[in-house]
């Protein structure tokens, strides 16, 4: 049966975020990697700057060179996961069932008879725009490999359908690199055995690719020839949120760290109220000086969604560790077993249970 595979991503992402919270490069190329001095490596680039010649991986240095007016920036990854997960949860508002692909994508699957699935796409990138200033690109078509592709046909925003029927006139004359897997070693292989292009592999033959590969093969042929049915796993919402610090007091200091517990746990408050969830599971994590660690959790009776809840837990699970004793250089947080906030009086279980 035909389906409908939506595939919405930021493009550059660590990118396009320096770019959204800094005003003043909206009108100038961003790379963003390691430091050029430290042969550090580009880890994205805004539009402009990859049609300049720079590329994913390529030295900062390099990059700079072809790109002199581009505006380098440091990697920011503690900035980048704030950003995805307002991202996620911006997306989940359009569309509850997502399949989250790394920091800045999501799938989510439709049945052929879906006619508002151009709608959500549209609502998807108007959305996001206006929510968080990012540039989003979607593409449809009638599986998860394709739909990536469509919206890879977008320099950085908008909707790109690939109409069922038209699969193979869309991939045929693209090159074999662009086919999931298909790297340096394989490209080479293919390219000794006469195919240069997506339409070439298929022209190959099933037979031939599980010949070259093995398993592998079947996979490459399957992208090739229109046919992947890799199903969207998606989910209502994520399975844990967390959160960490470092210990900036006095590492053996009770009430310090208990202190820093409260902060972890009004954050997450807010993290659950953006998404509309409720915790029926509450993990401690401690990183000790020396490098140890200890792990404490304990499953709710009931599933709360405010700090102080968080926070009474929280405490009750550190007072079950060695702080104190030892000094501690790092606190997490992270709450599981997430259901809708508006099912909280849910009874979850007869007694809470302790790890």
């Amino acid at each position: 049966m035909s389906r409908t595979i939506l595939f919405a991503e930021v493009a550059g992402f660590y990118a396009a975020v320096e770019r959204a919270d800094d005003p003043s490069l909206a009108a100038r190329p961003v790379i963003v990697g390691g430091d050029p001095r430290k042969r550090g490596r580009v880890q994205a680039a805004t539009t402009d700057a990859l049609r300049a010649g720079v590329s994913v991986d390529m030295p900062m240095i390099e990059a700079l060179q072809r790109c002199p007016g581009a505006r380098s920036v440091r990697t920011n990854m503690r900035r980048y996961r704030e950003v995805s997960r307002q991202l996620l949860t911006t997306l989940r508002r359009v569309h509850p069932h997502l399949e989250a692909f790394g920091l800045a994508g999501v799938y989510a699957e439709f049945a052929p008879s879906a006619a508002a699935v151009e709608a959500i796409a549209t609502e998807m990138h108007s959305t996001v725009r206006e929510a968080l200033d990012l540039p989003l690109r979607v593409g449809l078509a009638s599986g998860k490999f394709l739909a990536r592709l469509a919206a890879q046909e977008l320099a950085e925003e908008g909707v790109y359908r690939i109409p069922n029927g038209a699969e193979h006139r869309f991939l045929a004359p693209l090159d074999v690199t662009r086919l999931d897997g298909v790297g340096r070693k394989t490209s080479a292989a293919l390219a000794e055995a006469g195919a240069r292009s997506i339409g070439d592999v298929v022209a190959l033959g099933r037979a031939r690719l599980e010949e070259m590969f093995g398993a592998h093969g079947l996979r490459i042929y399957a992208c090739a020839s229109g046919h992947d049915r890799e199903p969207v796993r998606a989910a209502r919402h994520p399975g844990s949120v967390s959160r960490e610090a470092t210990v900036r007091a006095e590492p053996t200091d009770l009430t310090a760290l208990l202190e820093q517990l409260a902060g972890l746990a009004q954050q997450l408050e807010g993290e659950l109220r953006r998404q509309g969830l409720a915790a029926g599971r509450v993990a401690l994590k401690v990183r000790y000086t020396d490098q140890g660690a200890e792990t404490r959790s304990r499953t709710l009776a009931v599933a709360v969604d405010r700090a102080p809840d968080l926070l009474g837990t929280a405490e009750q699970l550190l007072r079950r560790t060695q702080v104190g004793a030892r000094p501690v250089r790092r606190l997490g947080l992270q709450l599981s077993a997430l259901i809708p906030a508006g099912t909280i009086d849910r009874q979850l279980t007869l007694f809470p249970v302790d790890s």
